[in-house]
């Protein structure tokens, strides 16, 4: 695997990650509150988000990077 290859990947992991994390816990908390099951509700969303999220980013980071590259010239 070429050195691009493994960034890409990682990139994908990391904002994929990210992402859903962020966005799970801030639905969690919006849809059934901060209360005492919280934290494992948000950990269920979170492998949940995380297990769609990655393939999309893996999908459409590449198809985003030529829309800016195309939108910047």
């Amino acid at each position: 695997m070429t050195k691009e290859k493994k960034q890409q990947l990682l990139f994908a992991v990391l904002m994929s990650m990210f992402m859903a994390f962020c966005m799970s816990g801030i639905l969690t908390a919006f849809n059934t509150g901060i209360d005492g099951g919280f934290v494992g509700r948000w950990a269920k969303a979170f492998v949940a988000a995380w297990i769609c999220a990655f393939p999309l980013v893996m999908i459409f980071a590449p198809l985003a990077r030529k829309l800016v590259g195309t939108l910047i010239k």
